[in-house]
């Protein structure tokens, strides 16, 4: 029986990086600035550099993200809010936050990302915004959407970028590609601290503004409040973490990328497995690398029987979630949605995947 292999491997990527990692943490604790220090500050710097955008705000996960961009954004009770079933449930958990109602529009069956052709029908006069989530780290079709909202008028496009960050649509990064980007630092995503981060991007200054302010309690200066706030900022420990592993991530990305086409020509011949499909105006950077079969109960018992580790993302729906069962708007059929959450699984996937250790994965799944 061979040795069971990692699904994410952060010790791998540590050991390559310990060295600046450390120097990086030991700087904080050197000037105890943990809560607002100065790699705050240049961190938003180079991700915003980085995704080509304005304005970049760190927050303190990719949750807080999104429900900062929507309380900026004023969207609350009343409002309704167009996103897909088949994500985390932090998607819909915000739009609940502040009040407002998810409205779920079935997916792509090839891509698992929301279908922007299915959109339009589920807009309303109380459609505020459409949170579109760039799903397994491959952006959705943002041109579409953001061209959708600029005809309706008052419709903001929300990425939710948890697993996308470092992905390219038409040549633009992800978090870059419409009103506003959020995404997760969460460890395992593929630019990942060591506890929960998070960042906002906009273009817009009022918008910028208002989210700096919400992140802080709704503080405009200290001890005077001119908006409802959160405690939202990213520690600063978290930032010096990112801002280490950002000299490498352009490595990492190239690596996802490689490691992902040569798992598809690997699995190319397998009438029984469905592969993801990468449209060609964009990348993705394989937050995770997930397939399709009929029988996924049996090809898991199988595949963990020869120590190969694997994942579910996701099983249960959003609309069938007890807490958000009274709380949606569904669109539509979700039969797509229902379709891919009984088939979806995913392999190790991380970019010091060894090519040994994919052929391992490879061999089991075949057999």
């Amino acid at each position: 029986m061979s040795a069971r292999l990692a699904f994410i491997d952060l010790k791998a990527q540590y050991a390559r990086q310990k060295a600046k990692i450390d120097a990086r943490i030991h700087a904080v604790l050197d000037h105890g600035q943990y809560i607002m220090g100065p790699e705050v500050a240049e961190l938003e710097e180079k991700l915003g550099h980085y995704t080509g955008v304005d304005y970049c705000i760190s927050v303190s996960s990719g949750t807080e993200a999104l429900l900062i961009a929507l309380m900026a954004l004023g969207i609350g009770p009343g409002d309704e809010v167009i996103t897909s079933p088949f994500t985390f449930v932090a998607t819909a958990e915000v739009i609940a936050l502040v009040g407002a109602i998810p409205v779920f529009v079935d997916v792509e069956p090839d891509t698992c990302n929301i279908d922007v052709n299915l959109v339009e029908a589920a807009i309303t006069p109380k459609t505020r915004a459409i949170m579109p989530v760039s799903l397994y780290g491959q952006p959705a079709d943002m041109a579409e959407l953001n061209a959708l909202a600029a005809r309706y008028g008052n419709i903001a496009i929300i990425e939710d970028a948890a697993q996308s960050f470092g992905a390219t649509y038409q040549e633009r990064r992800s978090c870059g590609l419409s009103s506003v980007g959020c995404t997760s630092f969460f460890p395992s995503k593929p630019l990942g601290c060591y506890g929960d981060g998070g960042a906002i991007f906009t273009t817009d200054p009022d918008l910028a503004k208002a989210i700096r302010e919400i992140r802080v309690h709704g503080q405009e200066r200290r001890y005077y409040h001119t908006r409802i706030g959160v405690g939202g900022r990213m520690d600063t420990i978290q930032a010096a973490v990112v801002l280490a592993k950002l000299e490498e991530f352009d490595w990492e990305v190239e690596r996802r990328l490689d490691i992902g086409q040569r798992y598809l020509d690997l699995l190319s011949g397998i009438n029984t497995v469905q592969l993801p499909v990468i449209r060609a105006d964009r990348t993705c950077v394989w937050a995770q690398f997930t397939l399709q079969v009929d029988d996924r109960d049996a090809v898991l018992a199988k595949l963990k029987a020869q120590n190969i580790p694997t994942a579910v993302h996701y099983p249960v729906p959003l609309h069938n979630q007890p807490a958000y069962r009274d709380l949606c708007r569904i669109s539509g059929s979700l039969a797509r949605t229902e379709y891919v959450a009984n088939r979806v699984f995913s392999l190790p996937m991380h970019p010091f995947l060894a090519p040994d250790a994919q052929d391992q994965i490879v061999a089991a799944l075949k057999a």
